[in-house]
This record gives structure tokens, C-alpha cells and sequence, in this order.
């Protein structure tokens, strides 16, 4: 397994201000929204330190991703994470059990939680709500219950969606008021797209309007040390500078991986060529910045022109993209295309690239690029292409 750089004191941070919250912190028993670009940490942060330290303070800690299946709903996805935690506090063997024993021990029987409804039948017709269900939960366990959902702006993407967040703000409202609860209900949610996370919490009529927002903190200089200090105790060499080094950093958007993989090229150039470390990286980065969506843009022309001239009218627009299907719009695919394009084509192209991620639906015919750092770096390379002024 790669090593880990831990962020230890921030989760001991985060979670004292969520399971015992000063004065001031007490607005995030609301709800906590963090935002910040993909691939930047937010996963390996959540699972690898904000997560154990969570369950050492006492908590139950159920985690979702709404991104690993964009086909499934995220109703489905927070419903089957929920499902499976309640099953592991029945199970006297599981491992969530042994954590909450071991932090609880004298309120949590040893042969697990007997729940009085069935599990199964959470998320079906005539079965418990969330908030019946959660509520069971922070009274029999005696804890916290803490729902971390990361990529939550997929829930906007549909009408189920939305109303799975209105069952987390009544799970909310039905646990935290209660004097001398036992536990309270606390909702995390993560997302990748800034924007759309600030309307979940500033939009009315969204669930948690007036909910707390903050930027997840990205890694700074000290995770920059910390792998320049590695590499130096590998011996190899030589390399930049933590000034220059942090530089790049930035320039690659603060993801870990891009920095390792630029590094990795510094160490590959030709050997005799001594090139100055502190010249030369600066010079990857910003090569490298330009194919950081590579991935992302390999897949979209993969898709076909078509796809090609959809997925460039959503990343050109300021916000919403709205009309897709206009006859003004079919114009341009057709202009772009060099041929008739017809109207019935343009539907399943677009649901194409919403299912590959690459686009998301906000509203009823509006859509944005899923992340907005791809979005970035395509009307960068469109400007190139087009030249000054365009």
C-alpha cells in the first residue's frame, strides 16, 4: 500500500467542532458542506484520518460516495450504505460493532443492536423512514450518528434526489432538538463542483438552506515536504526547491498525484543532461497542467464529434447550459460537424454524457460540466485553439 500523508491534527479539529461543538461550531449540528476540486485528497482524507477519528470519539460513521455509480441513484446508494450499517451493528462480529464496544463499552450490547424494524426494509414501500430509523439508532447505541456524503451535488441531478435530502434534514430535525438526546444526527456533504454545493445551502427550498459551507482545505507546503523528504531519503536527486516545488503544486491544482507524476519526469530526464531542478519542474508542471484532464477529454472524443460539440456549448456557458436541443443549437452541431445534424440525435448523446460523468444534470434542461477543473483547463485549450480575443 502507498504511503499516506495523515492529516491527523485537521481531522482532530473537524472533529471536535462536529461531536462537541463550541458556541460557535454549533451551527454545524445543521449540517457541514465541504467543497473542493477532484482529486485533491477529499476521499483519501475522509476515509484515512476524518472517519477513524470520528468512530475514536465515539460515533457511527456511515460513508457514501455518490460518484461510484453514476447510474444508480443516489437515493439507492445512501439507502444500501445505511442498510449495510445497521446490519454490521446486529452482527456481534463486525468490525463497526467492535469499534463502537470498544469507545461505548457499557452501552452496547455485546451480541449487537436489535433494531425494531427490519433493516431490509429501509427505503421501501411500508418499511421505516430515515428519520424512524436514525432516530432508533442514536437512541439505542447512545452516539452519534454521522453521515458523510461525499460528491453530494448528484443528489440536485433529480427529483429523487432532492427528496432524499429533505429525509436527512427530517432525520435532522427529528434527533438534534430533543432535550437530553442521546445523540445527535450530523450530515457531512462533499462535493467536487463549489458552486453547486454553495446552492444546496443558500438556494430556498433546498433542504439544508442556511446550512454551514466551507472550501476543503487543500494540501499545502507541509504535504510538500513531506514527499520531497521521501525522495531524499531514497537518495535520488537532485531535486527543487519546497519554494518551487509548492509552485507546481499549485499550478497542477493542488492534486497529489499530478505533483508525483511531474517529479517522476524530472527523475526520468535523460541522465548527463543536469538539468537545474528548479528550472525544469516549472516547465513540467505547466505541460502537465494541460493534460490533467486527459482522461476526462480521452473519453469525450472517444464519444464523437457530436459529443465533442454538446460537451464544448456546456463548458463555454457561465452557469447553467440551457438549450441543447433548440434549433439554434442543433445549428451550430451541424456547423461544427460539417453536416445535418438532426434533433431525435442529440438526446442520447447527452444522456451519454451524463452517465460518463462528464456533464451533469442540474435542473430540467440545464447542465453544467461535472468538474469544474476539466471545464477549466477545456476553454484554456479552446482559447489556444481559437487565438487572442476569442
Amino acid at each position: 500500500m502507498a504511503a499516506i500523508f495523515r492529516r491527523s491534527e485537521l481531522a482532530r479539529q473537524m472533529t471536535q467542532q462536529l461531536l462537541h461543538p463550541g458556541v460557535l461550531d454549533e451551527a454545524l449540528r445543521s449540517g457541514l458542506f465541504l467543497s473542493g476540486l477532484r482529486r485533491t485528497g477529499k476521499t483519501t482524507f475522509l476515509v484515512h484520518d476524518l472517519i477513524p477519528a470520528l468512530e475514536a470519539g465515539g460515533a457511527i460513521v456511515i460513508y457514501v460516495d455518490l460518484w461510484s455509480d453514476t447510474q444508480a441513484s443516489p437515493s439507492s446508494l445512501l439507502h444500501a450504505a445505511i442498510r449495510k450499517a445497521l446490519s454490521d451493528l446486529q452482527t456481534p462480529t463486525s468490525t463497526l460493532l467492535a469499534k463502537l464496544q470498544l469507545v461505548k463499552k457499557a452501552k452496547v450490547e455485546a451480541m449487537g443492536i436489535a433494531f425494531g424494524f427490519e433493516v431490509d426494509n429501509l427505503g421501501k414501500v411500508g418499511g421505516p423512514t430515515l428519520a424512524q430509523a436514525l432516530t432508533e439508532v442514536v437512541d439505542k447505541a447512545a452516539t452519534d450518528v454521522v453521515l458523510i456524503v461525499d460528491e453530494v451535488q448528484h443528489a440536485m441531478s433529480s427529483e429523487e434526489g432532492n427528496q432524499m435530502l429533505v429525509a436527512l434534514k427530517s432525520a435532522r430535525d427529528a434527533i438534534n432538538p430533543r432535550l437530553n438526546t442521546a445523540g445527535h444526527f450530523i450530515f457531512v456533504g462533499t462535493g467536487s463542483h463549489r458552486a453547486m454545493v454553495n446552492e444546496l445551502i443558500t438556494r430556498r427550498g433546498q433542504a439544508f438552506a442556511g446550512a454551514s459551507s466551507v472550501n476543503y482545505p487543500v494540501l499545502d507546503a507541509s504535504f510538500v515536504q513531506y514527499l520531497l523528504d521521501r525522495l531524499g531519503a531514497e537518495g535520488a536527486g537532485p531535486w527543487p526547491s519546497l519554494e518551487v516545488a509548492v509552485e507546481a503544486f499549485r499550478a497542477l491544482g493542488h492534486r497529489p498525484e499530478e505533483l508525483v507524476r511531474a517529479l517522476r519526469q524530472l527523475r526520468l530526464l535523460p541522465p548527463g543532461t543536469n538539468p537545474d531542478p528548479n528550472v525544469t519542474l516549472p516547465i513540467i508542471a505547466a505541460t502537465m497542467r494541460g493534460t490533467a484532464a486527459e482522461i476526462d477529454m480521452a473519453r469525450l472524443w472517444e464519444m464523437g464529434a457530436l459529443a465533442v460539440s454538446i460537451f464544448d456549448r456546456v463548458a463555454a456557458a457561465e452557469g447553467d447550459a440551457r438549450g441543447l436541443f433548440s434549433a439554434e443549437a442543433v445549428g451550430s452541431y451541424t456547423a461544427a460537424l460539417g453536416r445535418e445534424v438532426k434533433t431525435e440525435e442529440v438526446q442520447p448523446v447527452v444522456n451519454s454524457l451524463v452517465a460518463s460523468n462528464l456533464i451533469m444534470r442540474r435542473a430540467h434542461g440545464a447542465y453544467v460540466v461535472t468538474d469544474p477543473f476539466v471545464q477549466e483547463i477545456w476553454r484554456e485549450q479552446r482559447r489556444l485553439e481559437l487565438g487572442p480575443g476569442q
